[in-house]
């Protein structure tokens, strides 16, 4: 007699997994912004989130494994809407770079999803590996993403013949300096900026930037 494959996870016993690994990572990302990454501990995240220790090896590797998820699920679904926006975008690559630039702002202006990105890059010397993790998954896609549509512009006569991955790189460099400022000198700063503000002026001088204008021979 041909013995019985054992049963696949109920729809229960699934849900129950996924609640147990959203606990698990919601105390590792408190774990992780109270402590920084060095000093948590796998122990530390096990009593936050109220297991044995063993049991964050059911569900996670190690302390990277950990901090990867949740840039995996904090982070990349909303690169990969980006994406999909720029990918079913056929009107004004300019138009487009201005709602980059708003998400852009609603993410800096978003402490909860700004905070692990400022973390990594507090602590991107120390640990290559992470740096070079949210380099391949989230910057060079994002870079990439950002490239393809100002050359885009410039296939159709939107913007001026410039290098477009260095003018990618100005686009998004505002948007890190203001991450790290917000989250350095945003509690004594007497005139906080407004994300959105600064996303609609910085958009505004670069496109004046990028912008060809007819007889200008660029």
């Amino acid at each position: 007699m041909l013995e019985q494959e054992s049963n696949p996870p109920s729809t229960g016993q699934r849900g129950r997994r996924a609640d147990k690994e959203a606990e698990i990572l919601k105390a590792a990302r408190g774990e992780f912004l109270a402590r920084g990454y060095a000093a948590t501990r796998l122990d530390d995240i096990a009593v936050r989130a109220g297991v044995a220790k063993g049991t964050l090896y059911l569900y996670f590797r190690s302390k990277e494994d950990l901090f990867q998820t949740l840039v995996r699920t904090a982070i990349v679904p909303n690169l990969a809407r980006l994406e999909a926006m720029a990918a079913g975008w056929d009107g004004p690559a300019a138009v487009l770079l201005g709602r980059i630039a708003d998400f852009a702002a609603g993410v800096v202006g978003n402490d909860d999803l700004v905070a692990m990105p400022r973390l990594l890059m507090a602590e991107a010397r120390t640990f290559p590996d992470l740096a070079s993790f949210y380099h391949r998954e989230v910057a060079a896609r994002g870079l990439r993403l950002l490239t393809a549509v100002i050359a885009r512009g410039i296939e159709r006569g939107e913007f001026r013949a410039i290098d477009p991955a260095v003018a990618a790189r100005l686009l998004i460099a505002p948007f890190a300096f203001l991450a790290m400022w917000r989250g350095t000198f945003g509690p004594h700063d007497d005139q906080p900026v407004d994300p959105a503000a600064f996303a609609k002026t910085h958009i505004d001088i670069l496109l004046n930037g990028l912008v060809a204008h007819p007889g200008s021979g660029s």
